[in-house]
């Protein structure tokens, strides 16, 4: 992170503080609760959080000296940031991270984590300003409320197995700055973003992915359309020109019928024309 980044992070963090009362011992416990709930919900199996997250100490900044984590002010344990980048650590996305309140930059990146990106995560992180979930195993779809996050200038979701769209309401992240959903298996256009472009690069290696700056989404064919079309008349043709050969079938089945029914002797006229030349020719 660059160090305007850091300073934009900075003083949101601290305004929030302000109007949370962060010297008050409901921060102090929340962001406790948060880092505790994290480490637990986690597997360490290098124990790079078993190793440096010490609760038993109650000293002022405390939370501030664990490893991956950047306080507001070093004497308060208000967290702002976490970096918890490259750790091998297992699991889903850490709920508890909403006692976190002044949170402003979370990394969990080059990690095992995975199942689905929590779809109320603007109510987890709502004053996130940088989220890099990059490189690990989450799947599932993009959640829409990631446009609740109002404050984002980074967005990283790359080299995971995400599927599905990438939700037009991303668009509306008009703060964003850098965007990544690179190696997964999304499809669909593209969002639009209200005020940048992002290049082709953001997008890589999802095949399914179309729009600007990528091809363009290919509208359906109208040879498909045209050959649906035939296939239908000349079915319907063929089913009509059955049923009219039935019909026929019946229709002359019933003529015989009646034509046999008149003559029950077969053929009477005949018989009493041949008669009658009989007798005249005696």
């Amino acid at each position: 992170m660059t160090e305007i980044g850091r300073s934009i992070d900075f003083v949101i963090g601290a305004f929030v503080c302000l109007l949370l009362s962060c010297r008050g011992s409901y921060g102090l416990q929340s962001d406790v609760n948060c880092l505790r709930a994290l480490k637990d919900s986690l597997e360490d199996p290098f124990n790079y959080l078993s190793s440096s997250w010490n609760f038993n100490n109650a000293t002022e900044g405390f939370l501030c000296t664990f490893t991956g984590i950047e306080c507001w002010h070093p004497d308060e344990n208000k967290v702002l940031n976490i970096h918890l980048s490259n750790m091998g650590l297992k699991g889903e996305f850490p709920r508890g991270l909403q006692n976190c309140s002044a949170l402003t930059g979370l990394d969990l990146s080059n990690n095992k984590l995975y199942g689905n990106i929590l779809s109320d995560i603007s109510k987890i992180v709502p004053l996130v300003t940088s989220l890099d979930l990059s490189s690990n195993n989450f799947s599932g779809e993009i959640p829409k409320d990631l446009a609740n996050c109002s404050y984002l200038n980074v967005l990283k979701l790359d080299s995971n197995q995400l599927t599905g769209q990438i939700p037009a309401e991303i668009g509306l992240l008009d703060r964003i700055k850098v965007f990544s959903v690179t190696n997964n298996r999304l499809t669909g256009p593209l969002p639009t973003f209200s005020n940048r472009t992002f290049s082709a690069e953001s997008y890589a290696n999802n095949p399914g992915l179309c729009g600007v700056p990528l091809p363009s989404c290919r509208a359906p064919s109208k040879k498909t359309h045209l050959g649906v079309i035939a296939g239908a008349a000349v079915g319907g043709m063929i089913i009509a020109a059955f049923g009219v050969g039935i019909g026929m079938s019946l229709y002359l089945r019933r003529v015989s019928k009646i034509k046999k029914d008149d003559d029950p002797e077969g053929n009477k006229w005949a018989k009493s024309i041949k008669g009658a030349k009989h007798i005249k020719a005696s």
